[in-house]
């Protein structure tokens, strides 16, 4: 099946990306990220994920980086906390750019390396992605199985970037406190 995997991060796709080709499906890397603060950030992060896509040999495209119009649908919900509507609004903005990369791409699916970070709930993600996509995103809990301990291994093995915060300017400010 071909499926297009919404890429977070570098680090989450050595993981996310290694389940799903070990299944043999055909993977497509999209990353898109209109969160990601600073634009230095984000292509810090964009340049580990194409990294991480070259060693595992799967092609990857970068979608538009529009981190205004995130800032203008983010900011009623500036002062949520880790976890709250404000990353439930950016899942869903950034589910819905996948599923229409999808649908451009004429996938089979679409699914998410953000289900394997340990502090996401791939519950969530995973009712988000399908009230998107319907039986076109492919559920899962990437951090089962030992499947975050896989990505950091993976990280140190090829040396990637690791960032420390989720990745927009609220998450840098309530790291930083």
């Amino acid at each position: 099946m071909k499926v297009i995997l919404h890429i977070c991060c570098g680090v989450c796709a050595a993981g996310a990306a290694e389940v799903l080709l070990s299944e043999n499906h055909r993977v497509t890397g999209y990353f898109y990220n209109p969160n990601i603060y600073p634009y230095a950030e984000y292509q810090r992060r964009l340049d580990t994920a194409v990294k991480v896509a070259a060693q595992l040999d799967f092609p990857i495209e970068a979608g538009q980086y529009d981190s205004d119009n995130w800032m203008v649908d983010a900011e009623p919900f500036k002062n949520e906390p880790e976890g709250g509507q404000r990353c439930l609004l950016c899942y869903r903005i950034r589910l819905q750019n996948t599923y229409n990369f999808m649908l451009s791409q004429n996938a089979d699916a679409f699914t998410t390396t953000l289900t394997i970070g340990p502090s996401k709930s791939a519950a969530r993600i995973n009712e988000i992605g399908q009230t998107i996509g319907g039986d076109k995103f492919l559920p899962r809990d990437f951090k089962k199985k030992d499947g975050f301990k896989r990505a950091i291994a993976r990280s140190n093995q090829w040396q990637l970037y690791r960032q420390n915060y989720c990745g927009c300017v609220y998450s840098v400010r309530g790291n930083a406190t």
